[in-house]
C-alpha cells in the first residue's frame, strides 16, 4: 500500500472511530440527577423550579435576584454568600425524606427565607 493510501485509510478510521466514541463519551458526561433552578428574592423568600425531586443527586443552581446577600442551605452544604446577580451551584445526594433549605443570613429563616425539599 502506498503512504498517501495508508495516511487517507488511517485518517477515515479514526473518524469513524470518533464517530463512535464521542456520542458515548457525551452521554456519559451528562450529570445524572435532578437540577433544580433557585431563586433568592429580597422579599425574604426562595422560589424554586420545583419542591419535589428523585432521590438521588440533586444540584440546586441558585441565582440571587435581590439586591441583599444571600446564600441557600440544605443537607448540611451551602453555597458562598451570593450577591446580586451571582449564581452557584451546590449538588446533595438526598436519600427519600424531606430536606428543609434556609438562607443563613442573620433574620432571613426567621423572615421566612426557608422551606422543605421532598426528596421521592
Amino acid at each position: 500500500m502506498r503512504k498517501s493510501t495508508r495516511v487517507a485509510t488511517l485518517a477515515a478510521a479514526l473518524v469513524a472511530l470518533a464517530c463512535v466514541a464521542v456520542p458515548a463519551f457525551a452521554s456519559s458526561s451528562h450529570a445524572t440527577g435532578t437540577t433544580v433552578k433557585v431563586a433568592a428574592l429580597d422579599t425574604l423568600k426562595f422560589t424554586l423550579s420545583t419542591k419535589t425531586v428523585k432521590a438521588g443527586s440533586v444540584t440546586f443552581v441558585v441565582t440571587n435576584k435581590g439586591q441583599l446577600a444571600h446564600d441557600f442551605k440544605i443537607a448540611g452544604k451551602k453555597t458562598a454568600l451570593l450577591k446580586h446577580g451571582q449564581t452557584a451551584k451546590l449538588t446533595v445526594t438526598l436519600k427519600k425524606g424531606k430536606f428543609p433549605y434556609s438562607c443563613t443570613v442573620p433574620g432571613h429563616a426567621a423572615a421566612g427565607m426557608k422551606g422543605v425539599v421532598t426528596a421521592k
